[in-house]
């Protein structure tokens, strides 16, 4: 799926904990975290109470994700997401506009309406906090938490989360530096893709997109050699004629195709990033 070009002598991410010892030193929720506790689980309460099916909430997340990113959405592209047949696609978008969970447009084209965008938060919010749970406290590899987050997100209830939220110490983004709706930094810091960068830019790796996430392959990849949330690279080669590019990280050079260096979002070194998290390559 994604065209790994080249590549140089790596480095071995290993997965980050960044509260799991103090958590594993503590067996109950320290006393001025149950405010906390109680406040999330009120208002996680209030937006579970017409909590759509399992079902659903997948649509809303790919719809969350797709707009997020800046592309337009239509049943056609969601057909191929899903990976099921076009009139199963059309029956669920028409079901969910009559719930009045998004809007269809002129041209068919998909947004999300108001109780929509929050049924999406509220989904990916617990997918990303799954994530941070199962990096920082299980010790799962980086590459392997998106798809076990998506095994276990439909079964969060609004106090699990809420006590998850307190036990991670509140993060703000997922391992892949993607922003947890509700927590995250309003307005995010701009990032700009890698592969629109020019030869002797130096940035910081802020986040891997949601579409990348779903390849294994790929995220294995990136944190062998480094490319992970938190990390500072160079950019040391660009080579229009072939689509690919070379950076240079803690002195090792990695080559990256297009498709690859275009899912990965930097920032200039003078932003302060929305939080570092994720692998950090020893």
């Amino acid at each position: 799926m994604w065209p790994l070009l080249g590549g140089h002598k790596s480095l071995d991410g290993q997965p980050g904990g960044h509260y799991a010892e103090n958590v594993m030193r503590s067996q109950a929720l320290p006393d001025e975290e149950k405010p906390k506790v109680a406040a999330e689980s009120k208002r996680a309460v209030t937006v579970a109470r017409d909590k759509p099916s399992t079902t659903i909430e997948d649509y809303l997340e790919v719809v969350y994700n797709m707009l997020g990113e800046g592309r337009t959405v239509i049943a056609a592209r969601l057909t191929e997401k899903m990976g099921v047949a076009a009139p199963t696609v059309w029956a669920t978008l028409q079901r969910m506009q009559r719930d009045g969970l998004l809007k269809l447009g002129a041209r068919k084209e998909i947004t999300l309406s108001e109780s929509g965008l929050e049924a999406a938060e509220s989904v990916i919010r617990r997918h990303r906090l799954a994530e941070c749970l199962l990096v920082d406290i299980l010790g799962l590899e980086w590459h392997e938490a998106h798809e076990e987050a998506h095994r276990i997100e439909h079964a969060i209830s609004p106090r699990v989360e809420a006590h998850i939220l307190a036990v991670l110490g509140h993060p703000t983004t997922c391992p892949h530096g993607n922003p947890i709706p509700g927590y995250a930094q309003e307005p995010p810091p701009p990032t700009v893709a890698l592969n629109s960068l020019s030869e002797g830019d130096e940035v910081t790796v802020e986040s891997i997109s949601e579409d990348a996430e779903e390849d294994q392959d790929l995220l294995r990849y990136l944190q062998k050699n480094g490319l992970v949330p938190g990390t500072r690279l160079k950019v040391v080669e660009v080579a229009p004629f072939n689509a690919t590019m070379t950076v240079e990280v803690d002195g090792n050079r990695v080559t990256l195709g297009d498709p690859v260096s275009a899912v990965i979002g930097v920032r200039p070194l003078d932003q302060s990033p929305r939080s570092v998290r994720g692998p950090r390559p020893s």
